[in-house]
């Protein structure tokens, strides 16, 4: 009213000029509140989009890694109640499948079987060690130069910790003057599934799967039995023919077809199977798969399909003027890009989660009674042969071709072209390890200066 007012006394006094200024403010003032309101229109979306990357942010446990899982605790009691009892044996014949043969397995009265799932065993019955470590502090501290390394409290214990996302909820509820305790992010725990597949072509092993009741497990391959043994040989008298009275040998028949005992795995022998095992074995407890399954289906086919979208709004002139061949061709681009980034996040997420299961692995190791520092002679040695590394987890392919790919792959040769992978697991490990020792001097010197103190006191 007061605008109409001012153009109407401006126009009584016939001062047109003073008309056309108040005209143009309101002009003025109609653009800069549409501006405003295409900039909030423009702004809602990406708030949201990244209040969901926030709100689905969570620590890793034992590293205390950032990592970002876009699903929800409903999907992920999907995902585990699928893989649960039988269904990962079926989830992981699926995978192996895949070139087109059936696979073999190693039956359970097989004394392979039996070796791999009693060291399986003996590694998962630590996993409770992991959620409350600080009350092994002082065994920790006592270790000496001659004992087997113990590693120092974790600053992220493996405990179920609350989401991001349940946080904000949790927010929501008080300030609505309701109290609604967080509900945490499970972390299921043993046993797991294991197969042997009997192929002495693949001296390698993955993990597969997520959720409790087996939902999660371990493949190993023969291959690499084969490659422990002949790497640490079994004694002369390892596996000799059960001894036989005469008389059970007169009515029994010859004493050339009496059965071997199974041999006894030597000590050197199991530490190499648990060394491999502990290290797909934090990919369960980390719930790695989860982690992949997130980044390679959810996280960057949304991010592409975004960026996709923006580029076809920009050009929107272009394209309406020369038809749809311009969208033919973005949308080529946008599918070639989009695989070679595909191909490129899953390998930078993949190694960075086995740079970090290295880390996890010599923590079971040590807290299994293996001597951890025999994981970096382990995984050097390893590098000597094609067979750099076991695969990645839910990767059933054989590391020949793995390799293969990563020297052929447009993404991989950028990426790893001056820093190769295994070299930078190794040295992560010894770095580990170092600080291991240097927390646990810091330690003790802590600890005799608080002694010093109180005794001064006294």
């Amino acid at each position: 009213m007061k605008v109409k007012n001012a153009i109407k006394k401006a126009e009584e006094r016939g001062d047109m000029v003073a008309v056309e200024k108040i005209k143009a403010k309101i002009a003025v003032k109609g653009y800069r509140q549409k501006t405003i309101a295409f900039n909030v229109l423009l702004t809602i979306p990406v708030l949201i989009f990244w209040l969901t990357i926030l709100a689905s942010m969570e620590r890793t446990p034992l590293t205390g890694r950032w990592r970002l899982i876009l699903l929800s605790p409903e999907e992920e009691e999907e995902i585990s109640a699928q893989l649960a009892g039988p269904g990962w044996y079926q989830a992981v014949a699926e995978i192996l499948s895949q070139e087109g043969t059936t696979p073999k397995l190693i039956p359970p009265t097989d004394w392979r079987m039996g070796w791999v799932l009693d060291t399986l065993r003996k590694l998962e019955s630590v996993i409770p060690l992991l959620q409350h470590e600080h009350d092994l502090e002082a065994r920790w501290l006592e270790c000496g130069p001659g004992d087997v390394p113990l590693p120092p409290p974790a600053d992220y214990p493996l405990r179920p910790r609350p989401r991001a996302s349940e946080m904000v909820r949790n927010f929501a509820e008080l300030s609505c003057g309701r109290r609604a305790p967080p509900s945490p992010h499970g972390i299921p725990g043993p046993p797991y599934s294991l197969i042997v597949v009997d192929n002495p072509d693949s001296s390698n092993a993955f993990s597969y799967g997520f959720g409790p009741d087996g939902g999660g497990g371990i493949v190993v391959f023969s291959g690499f039995i084969d490659d422990v043994i002949r790497k640490h040989p079994f004694p002369e008298d390892n596996g000799q023919p059960v001894q036989r009275s005469w008389w059970s040998s007169l009515f029994g028949g010859l004493p050339s077809s009496v059965p071997q005992q199974p041999p006894a795995p030597t000590r050197e022998q199991t530490e190499e199977l648990a060394i491999l095992l502990a290290h797909e074995l934090s990919h369960l407890i980390l719930s790695h798969h989860l982690e992949t399954l997130s980044s390679g289906s959810i996280i960057w086919p949304g991010v592409i399909s975004i960026m996709t979208d923006v580029v076809r709004a920009v050009m929107f002139p272009i394209t309406m003027l020369f038809g749809p061949f311009v969208n033919d061709a973005l949308a080529g681009v946008g599918k070639l890009g989009s695989g070679h980034l595909t191909e490129l996040t899953q390998y930078c997420t993949s190694q960075k989660q086995e740079v970090e299961a290295d880390v996890v692995s010599a923590r079971l190791l040590a807290h299994a009674g293996f001597d951890p520092r025999a994981a970096v002679r382990f995984w050097e040695g390893r590098q000597e042969t094609e067979r750099t590394a076991e695969c990645t987890p839910g990767r059933a392919q054989d590391v020949v071709a793995y390799s293969e790919w990563e020297r052929t792959s447009l993404p991989m040769r950028w990426v790893s072209s001056s820093h190769p992978m295994n070299v930078i697991r190794v040295e992560r490990l010894k770095a580990e390890l170092h600080e291991w020792e240097i927390q646990r001097e810091a330690a003790r010197l802590k600890l005799r200066q608080q002694r010093e103190r109180v005794g001064s006191q006294e």
